[in-house]
């Protein structure tokens, strides 16, 4: 079964930076194209960044420059770098396998995802 762990996330106002991780076991880490996704209330899950087991990187348009996402397969973690954190930003945010969207909740497309890492920023 597929198993998240996450930390880092956190309160913090706009412009401040905060760090995620999670760390996913159940599946082949290394040779999956890993996510973040995020959940904001009332609002439909999104696709944040991904990376590839190549390497390749790809980030929404709304991160504009402003997140980092990296990993360690070795730790089978993945990370997320916020900085320039707006209230927009305001979410939970989840890591998995990528897969489409379907423009429901995170829980629903992904199933069992963990808590999640919760940030919130204030203005």
């Amino acid at each position: 079964a597929v198993h998240v762990v996450y930390s880092g996330g956190g309160s913090v106002q706009a412009g401040g930076s905060v760090r995620l991780s999670c760390t996913a076991s159940g599946f082949d880490f290394g040779r999956s194209d890993m996510a973040w996704y995020r959940q904001a209330p009332d609002d439909a899950c999104d696709l944040v960044s991904s990376f590839s087991p190549q390497g390749t990187t790809h980030y929404e348009s709304f991160v504009k420059g402003r997140f980092t996402i990296s990993q360690d397969v070795t730790k089978k973690t993945l990370y997320l770098q916020l900085n320039s954190l707006e209230p927009a930003d305001t979410a939970v945010y989840y890591c998995a396998p990528r897969q489409p969207l379907y423009n429901r909740t995170c829980q629903v497309e992904m199933g069992d995802l963990g808590q999640g890492a919760q940030v919130t920023v204030s203005s």
